[in-house]
Order: structure tokens, then sequence, then C-alpha cells
């Protein structure tokens, strides 16, 4: 079993993965940008980031306007934060992923919903058996 929301997991393989995040209310503040004037990080958003593989691909999607290009990037990157692209001016609503499972049963894409400005409490564990 992949899933296991009981303990709030989730094996993962030994694979390089693609990591496709929201930014406000996921990693940052919601609307904090606005609200305060500048992000704010959320908790434990750096330590996940460090952790990440190098080989991972991390795809941010935000329904930030494009003109906040500048002031977000520049965020991140103060924050240590990678990230290979940013997708700006997403729809508001549903953001949904639709990926072929490996001939060998391996599920290549998952969903996780979060609490709005708390950091993802899910725990990525390598399962070498994936």
């Amino acid at each position: 079993m992949s899933n296991n929301d009981e303990f709030n997991t989730l094996n993962v393989s030994t694979l390089s993965k693609t990591w496709i995040m929201d930014i406000d209310g996921t990693i940052v503040k919601h609307n904090g940008y606005k609200i305060d004037g500048k992000d704010t990080l959320l908790s434990g958003a750096k330590e996940f980031f460090q952790n990440l593989s190098d080989e991972d691909n991390i795809i941010f999607v935000t329904s930030r306007s494009e003109k906040y290009k500048e002031v977000t990037e520049e965020f991140l990157d103060s924050q240590g934060i990678r990230f290979n692209q940013i997708i700006y001016d997403v729809p508001y609503g549903e953001r949904i992923l639709i990926n072929d499972k490996k001939p060998s049963g391996l599920l290549t894409a998952h969903a996780i919903n979060t609490l709005r400005d708390k950091f993802c409490e899910t725990k990525f564990i390598v399962n070498r058996d994936l």
C-alpha cells in the first residue's frame, strides 16, 4: 500500500521525483505578500526542501500574477528554496495530476491536500522495494 493516512506517511521509490507544489498557504503564509507586504516561509518548509535530492525536479504552480515573479523568486532564493520552474497565473480551482503507473505497479502520481498555512506533515518514506 503506497499511502497510509493513519500514520500520515507515503511510501516512495528510490527514483528521482518531480515535486509539484502550490506556493501560497502551502510553503508560505497564504497571501502574506499582499497582506504583510512580504512572504513568510511556513515552519518545516525550509528543512523539507533541504532534504530533497539534487536530482529531484521542483515545480511550483501559483495563482499569483506573473507581475510578482521577481519578488517571489527573490524570496525563494533568499530562503534557499530551490526550484526548477514556477508557473504563474494558474486558475484558483482544483489542480489535477494525471500520470500512468509503471508496469511494475509503481504509482507515479500522488496528491496531498494540506491545511492552509500549515506545511505538509506527510512523511515520505523511501521504500527500496518499489
